[in-house]
């Protein structure tokens, strides 16, 4: 094989940048991943797991080049540590959060008057950490400004990140659960029975950044894609909004 060719793959094969990003995420960064490799010839390696697992992964040094979080605050935690590129860093997306149930038929529900303890009856309410997953802590704040949360806390199913929260209802394990709206829209096994207001809670937003000693140059590129048209009508495509429309 000719030496160029060879010098060639072996730049193609280095033109990969590696991410971290939070596990709600993950349908429509596949299909924007997907995207950045048909136009770029780039590929990205993307784990997804809860936003503080992989806060943790890159504190202990796991090689990433890119984070994106679902909430401001396990980025300010990377960042405070100097674990992040603070010019990269930018506020990429935002969601809704939403109560789904398991089936196609279950009943919409007011959070605003009805006791949700009650409706659950002998089932579990299904979220993520409420202590440290950005979803679980969301929801959280959501239930308690609206006055749910003492009927449902000794109720609650949590999981690692919100897609396993999700997967318990989809399932039929919990009969309810907290997840994004994104989420929902990502299994026919479940319906979104109340939406809460976006005043029961802190805005949810998604930033991104390069990690520090990370490949800079396929960070700059593939955060550049994300932020392009072409990656934001995929994410609107899913259900996110993008931050300033």
């Amino acid at each position: 094989m000719p030496v160029a060719l060879l010098l060639g793959l072996a730049s193609m094969a280095q033109a990969q940048v590696t991410v971290f990003a939070a596990a709600s995420t993950k349908t429509a960064l596949d299909e924007a991943a997907a995207a950045y490799m048909a136009e770029t010839g780039r590929s990205a390696a993307l784990s997804y797991a809860g936003s503080p697992a992989l806060a943790r992964q890159i504190q202990l040094g796991a090689p990433a080049d890119v984070y994106i979080s679902a909430n401001p605050g396990w980025m300010d935690v990377v960042q405070q540590d100097g674990l992040i590129v603070p010019a990269s860093r930018l506020d990429l997306l935002t969601n809704r959060l939403v109560l789904i149930a398991h089936g196609a038929d279950a009943a919409p529900m007011d959070l605003e008057t009805a006791d949700l303890g009650a409706r659950l009856g002998e089932g579990r309410l299904a979220m993520a950490l409420v202590d440290a997953v950005p979803a679980g802590i969301y929801g959280k704040a959501a239930l308690t400004a609206l006055g749910q949360w003492p009927s449902v806390v000794s109720k609650t199913a949590q999981a690692a990140n919100v897609r396993a929260a999700l997967a318990l209802v989809a399932s039929g394990e919990a009969p309810m659960g907290v997840v994004y709206a994104t989420d929902a829209g990502a299994s026919a096994d479940v319906t979104v029975i109340a939406s809460f207001p976006e005043d029961s809670h802190p805005r949810v937003i998604y930033p991104a950044a390069a990690v520090s000693g990370g490949n800079a140059a396929e960070a700059r590129a593939f955060l550049e894609f994300l932020s392009s048209p072409e990656a934001r009508t995929i994410f609107l495509n899913h259900g996110f909004g993008v931050p300033g429309q």
